[in-house]
C-alpha cells in the first residue's frame, strides 16, 4: 500500500490544463494583496488589540503584534516560495502532495477543510451580532432568536453566506471587484479611526510602556493550554514574558495571509505576482494592527480598557460617541471580505482534492460560462450557511487556530523538502537562509500549537482519525494516480 505517492510538480502543472477542469487566469498582484488585507482584517483589529492590552502586554502591545508578525513572516515567505513554484489551486494540500506523499496530503487537505468551513460559519455568526447592533443604533431591533450568537436560527448569517456564495460562482473577477470596494470601505474607517484618535492620544497612557510582570490565574482540566499540562509553565501576564504571551493570541488576527495561495491557478503570472500578494498583505495589515493598537492605548490607560469593545470604549470615554458606529460599519465590512474569502480558499483546495480523485471528481468540474467550480462553490455555501444558522460555534473556534499552524507547520517543512528532492525546478521567488528559516517557522508555529488548550488538541486528533478513515474508504481506492499505477 503505497499511501506516501507523490505527484510531481509537472504533473500537477498539467492537470490545470485539462478544458472541463480548467480555471480562468483573471487576477493581478493588487487582485492578490487585496485578498490577503480582506481575509486577514477582521474584527480582531477592533477587539483583540485593546483585550490583550489590559490582560497581557500593556502599551507594548505593539511589539506583540510585531513579534507575531515575523512569526508569520517565516510562514509567508515559506509559502511565498512554494506558491510561486508549484501556480495550482489548493495551496497547502497542493505543496505536500508534491512533497509529503498523497497520505498527508489528503490530512492536510481535511485540516484546511475544518479550517476554512469552520471559520467562514463562525465569522458569519459574528458578522450577524454586528449587523444587529447597527441596526439596533438605527433604531430596528431584530428578534434576539433570529440574529447573533444565541439565535436559535441565525437569518442574518445564513444569509450573508448564501449571498456571498452568489458573488463566488459569478466569477473570480467578480469576486475580487466586490472584495476590492468592501476593503476600500474597511480601510478607510481603520484610517479615519486612527487619525481621529491621535488628537485624544497622551503621553502618560504609554507609561510604563512594559508592566511589572504578574502571575496569572492557572487554568486546570481540558482548558488547560498543552504547554502548561506537560511542563507545568504557568502564563505570566505583563513584562517580557506577558509580551510574548500576548503575541500567541494576537498572531491568530494575522491568519488568511495563506489563502491567497489557494488562487494560485487563477493568477495570470502567478510566479511573480504570488509572492507580492501574500508578503504585501501581511505587511500592510501589520503596519495597520501596530497602529491601531498604539492608538487605542494612547487614548485610555491601559487598566480602563473595556474587552468587548475597546476601541468604541476609548473613543465614548473621550467623548465622541459617533466612533462606534462607524468601527461597527467597519467591522460588518470587514467581516464579509473574510466570510467570502475563507469559502473562496475551501472551494479551492476541495477543489484541487475532487481533480485528484480522492474526492468524487465529478465535483471539480468547471461552469462552461464563470469558469469557477460552481457546484463545489454551493455545497460548500450551503453547509457554511446551515452551519451559521443552527449550530453553536463558539466552543469550536479554537480549532481553527490549530488547523492552521498545523497548515503553516507542514508548508514549511515542504520547502526543506522540496530543495532537497527537486534541486532543478526553477523558483522565481526564494525563500532565503533555508533551511534555518524554515526551522525556525516549525518551531515558532508549534510553540503557539502548544499554547491551545488540551481539548482544542483532542477535537483536532479525532477530526483527523475521521479523515484518515475517509482517505481509506474512498480516497485511496480513486485517487488518479492510483488508477494510473493500475494501467
Amino acid at each position: 500500500m503505497d499511501i506516501l505517492r507523490t505527484k510531481n510538480v509537472e504533473q500537477s502543472i498539467r492537470d490545470t490544463e485539462a478544458p472541463e477542469h480548467r480555471l480562468r487566469k483573471r487576477l493581478t498582484a493588487t487582485d492578490l494583496t487585496v485578498f490577503g488585507i480582506g481575509v486577514i482584517v477582521g474584527t480582531g483589529i477592533f477587539v483583540l488589540t485593546g483585550q490583550v492590552a489590559k490582560e497581557l502586554a500593556g502599551p507594548a502591545v505593539a511589539v506583540s503584534f510585531i513579534v507575531a508578525a515575523v512569526v508569520c513572516g517565516l510562514a509567508a515567505l515559506c509559502y511565498a516560495e512554494l506558491a510561486s513554484t508549484i501556480p495550482v489551486a489548493g495551496s497547502a494540500y497542493t505543496f505536500s502532495f508534491a512533497t509529503l506523499g498523497e497520505f498527508p496530503a489528503w490530512i492536510i487537505g481535511w485540516d484546511l477543510m475544518l479550517e476554512m468551513a469552520l471559520a467562514a460559519a463562525v465569522v458569519a455568526v459574528g458578522w450577524s451580532g454586528y449587523f444587529a447592533s447597527l441596526l439596533s443604533s438605527l433604531g430596528l431591533d431584530l428578534p434576539a432568536s433570529i440574529a447573533g450568537e444565541n439565535a436559535t436560527v441565525n437569518v442574518p448569517a445564513m444569509v450573508v453566506v448564501l449571498m456571498l456564495t452568489g458573488v463566488l460562482v459569478a466569477g473570480i473577477k467578480l469576486s475580487s471587484r466586490v472584495n476590492l470596494v468592501i476593503v476600500t470601505i474597511k480601510v478607510a474607517v481603520i484610517l479615519l479611526v486612527i487619525v481621529a484618535g491621535l488628537f485624544f492620544v497622551k503621553a502618560a497612557n504609554f507609561s510604563p510602556f512594559v508592566p511589572a510582570s504578574i502571575p496569572t490565574e492557572q487554568v486546570s482540566g481540558l482548558k488547560a493550554p498543552l504547554i502548561q499540562v506537560l511542563f507545568g509553565l504557568t502564563p505570566v501576564a505583563f513584562g517580557v514574558i506577558g509580551i510574548f504571551s500576548a503575541a500567541a493570541i494576537v498572531f491568530f488576527a494575522f491568519i488568511g495571509f495563506d489563502i491567497v495561495a489557494t488562487a494560485a491557478e487563477e493568477t495570470i503570472k502567478p510566479q511573480r505576482d504570488l509572492p507580492r500578494g501574500i508578503i504585501g498583505s501581511l505587511t500592510i495589515c501589520t503596519l495597520l494592527y501596530v497602529a491601531v493598537s498604539l492608538v487605542v492605548v494612547g487614548m485610555q490607560n491601559y487598566r480602563e480598557l473595556s474587552t468587548e469593545a475597546p476601541l468604541a470604549d476609548a473613543f465614548t470615554a473621550v467623548g465622541q460617541t459617533w466612533a462606534a458606529t462607524l468601527i461597527s460599519i467597519g467591522a460588518i465590512a470587514g467581516l464579509t471580505t473574510v466570510v467570502m474569502i475563507l469559502m473562496l480558499g475551501q472551494t479551492r483546495v476541495l477543489f484541487a482534492m475532487c481533480r485528484d480523485g480522492l474526492l468524487p471528481r465529478q465535483l471539480a468540474k468547471v461552469h462552461p460560462r464563470f469558469g469557477t467550480p460552481a457546484r463545489l462553490t454551493v455545497i460548500i455555501g450551503v453547509v457554511a450557511a446551515l452551519l451559521a444558522g443552527f449550530i453553536s460555534l463558539g466552543a469550536l473556534a479554537e480549532l481553527v487556530n490549530i488547523g492552521t499552524l498545523f497548515a503553516f507547520v507542514v508548508v514549511s517543512a515542504g520547502v526543506i523538502i522540496l530543495r532537497r528532492t527537486r534541486p532543478d525546478l526553477p523558483r522565481s521567488f526564494r525563500t532565503p537562509m533555508v533551511p534555518v528559516l524554515p526551522i525556525l517557522s516549525v518551531l515558532a508555529c508549534f510553540y503557539l500549537m502548544l499554547n491551545l488548550p488540551v481539548e482544542t488538541w483532542l477535537r483536532f486528533v479525532v477530526w483527523m482519525l475521521i479523515g484518515a478513515v475517509l482517505y481509506f474508504t474512498y480516497g485511496y481506492r480513486h485517487s488518479r494516480l492510483a488508477r494510473e499505477a493500475g494501467s
